[in-house]
């Protein structure tokens, strides 16, 4: 990220004994044998106002909660609040009454009407038809579970079946983000869920950003778990290539980026960072420039520090294993983080089956654009695999 060099060594997590400094942009190590540090004395701002703050707040400690009464699954949600409810009843007309009015001030766009979930599923969709109704939704750096809620419901309206997963040191997983030192251990929850999943069940596996990264470490290991996988605006790496290779192609042009990362040492200032997190008062711009306030606010408050190790590892990939599982991608053009040039130059080194484009979605489009995602999603789930080439 930004001009950080992407040569720093693995090293075991050491017991802090004194807490985690933040520092933005370092030089790199090369200068010096300590790094002269830049401290940001930027005052977070924030526009939205207190009270969407404390829905925000409220939402995230209420989807915690339920997590944790649930055994750490995700439960069933309620239908969301932005859907239309019909005038034809009383009762719905309770419903919609009880929910609070959307504070966004964004003009709603053409291409994500509000829509019933019933209308945005083809009603001949035989869910029993597919090869597998299961959705795992893998989230992006700093990200959590908590991100993918209005997809979520989405999806279990439609009858399918959905599991978001927490990686370590993210959403409510308890454990902290600068012990991190390998994907493997970043993505253990993720690995865990798919061994204990049924001998031949399969799973439809969605990744968003570094969450790209994620599924294709994944794959290699359970490609014959895996039906199909959809990368959300994500990292889509080739063998040999580290996420850091790809997000500093993008920081170079970008100074957003450059502004927004705060590095965490928390091995002390001698050591290589162990996380980095995204200044609050630049989130809207670099990962929600098209997303509801309220939604804004939900992230403000539930966002982790990314570990920084995993985005220096090299991922190993092989025709084999990895190239046997369908992929699919979905671009984001108003995407600030990991720019359409990017996503674009990804899809030419890496090609996948086929490529999905959602008009006006921002680096977050299960935000700005959950309709739409949804019906993308949907719709990837019907494609039927192709059919076997008889040699006569």
């Amino acid at each position: 990220m930004g001009n950080l060099c992407a040569c720093f060594s693995h090293r075991p997590a050491k017991r802090r004994i004194r807490p985690v400094k933040r520092h933005t942009n370092p030089p790199p190590a090369a200068a010096s044998n300590r790094w002269s540090r830049v401290r940001s004395f930027r005052k977070d701002k924030f526009d939205d106002s207190e009270l969407i703050r404390e829905q925000a707040i409220a939402a995230a400690i209420l989807f915690g909660q339920q997590q944790q009464q649930h055994n750490g699954s995700i439960p069933p949600f309620e239908r969301s609040a932005s859907l239309r409810y019909p005038n034809s009843s009383s009762s719905s007309s309770s419903k919609r009454q009880s929910l609070p009015r959307s504070s966004s001030t964004r003009a709603r766009s053409l291409t994500d009407p509000l829509l019933q979930p019933h209308q945005l599923v083809n009603q001949n969709l035989k869910i029993a038809d597919l090869e597998t109704n299961h959705f795992v939704l893998v989230h992006g750096g700093g990200f959590g579970a908590w991100c993918w809620y209005k997809t979520i419901a989405l999806l279990e309206d439609g009858g399918f079946q959905v599991t978001a997963i927490d990686l370590t040191g993210s959403g409510i997983d308890s454990f902290d983000t600068n012990g991190i030192t390998t994907l493997s251990q970043y993505v253990k929850p993720l690995t865990d869920f798919l061994e204990k999943l049924d001998e031949g069940q399969k799973v439809i596996l969605v990744g968003h950003d570094f969450g790209g990264a994620c599924i294709s470490h994944v794959i290699e290991l359970f490609p014959h778990k895996i039906s199909k996988a959809v990368f959300i605006a994500a990292v889509m790496l080739t063998s040999g290539q580290s996420t850091l290779d790809l997000l500093k192609q993008a920081a170079a042009s970008n100074e957003i980026i450059q502004q927004a990362q705060i590095f965490l040492y928390g091995d002390g200032d001698d050591h290589p960072p162990t996380a980095v997190e995204i200044h609050k008062s630049l989130l809207r711009n670099l990962l929600f420039n098209q997303s509801p306030a309220k939604d804004v606010a939900l992230a403000s408050v539930s966002m982790r520090p990314i570990p920084f190790s995993p985005l220096l590892e090299k991922l190993s990939i092989s025709d084999r294993m990895h190239g046997s599982v369908r992929r699919f991608y979905i671009q984001t053009p108003e995407d600030n983080a990991i720019p359409i040039t990017l996503q674009e130059s990804m899809i030419s080194s890496c090609p996948p089956e086929r490529v999905f484009r959602l008009k006006g979605a921002d680096h977050s489009p299960f935000f700005s654009k959950p309709q739409t995602l949804h019906k993308l999603l949907v719709e990837i789930s019907k494609i039927p695999p192709p059919k076997p080439i008889n040699i006569v």
